[in-house]
């Protein structure tokens, strides 16, 4: 799976749509307890991603790759 778009939403939520058409959710608020992801517990800081296709990262280093988000998106039927 390749990552087309993310949007961070409220609520530590991540909006993904996926190359091969899928769209859904991405809870980050589970991994806010590493010390990895602790800056991200600012919203502002949240807000500061790229998309590299095959994972995401934040200004501050932390990562997710594509197959942890494919395993945990949140999609509709």
């Amino acid at each position: 799976m390749r990552i087309v778009e993310v949007k961070p939403k409220s609520d530590y939520m991540l909006q993904i749509i996926t190359d091969d058409g899928r769209t859904g959710f991405f809870d980050v608020s589970p991994y806010l307890e590493f010390e990895a992801f602790n800056d991200l517990k600012n919203q502002d800081a949240f807000t500061k991603i790229m998309n590299g296709g095959y994972f995401i990262e934040w200004d501050c280093g932390a990562d997710l790759s594509a197959d942890t988000i494919e395993a945990h998106l949140i999609t509709s039927p």
